[in-house]
């Protein structure tokens, strides 16, 4: 689960599995596969983030889990590059 707040300073978990999309209208609007709309303060980046952090979190608890079966060492976590987020321009 990812922790969002409300407009209202409420706040709120949503499982990210659920999430079909994010939209800025200017405000963010995060809609789930339902089709429910959830309006939050987060903008739409920081959403990203949070939900990328959320996944990468999982991957390394499952290694970490993995390994502790295996009896091996836990591995040391990585530096993460958030250059997937930065605006490329286009190209004509």
């Amino acid at each position: 689960m990812i922790s969002l707040t409300r407009l209202n300073g409420q706040r709120f978990a949503v499982n990210p599995d659920l999430i079909q999309r994010a939209e800025a209208t200017p405000d963010t609007i995060v809609t789930l596969v339902d089709g429910t709309k959830l309006l939050v303060k987060e903008g739409i980046d920081e959403v990203v983030s949070i939900v990328d952090d959320h996944r990468a979190a999982m991957v390394a608890r499952a290694i970490e889990i993995a390994n502790a079966e295996a009896d091996l060492p836990p591995t040391p976590p990585r530096h993460r590059s958030r250059a997937h987020l930065s605006v490329q321009p286009e190209v004509d």
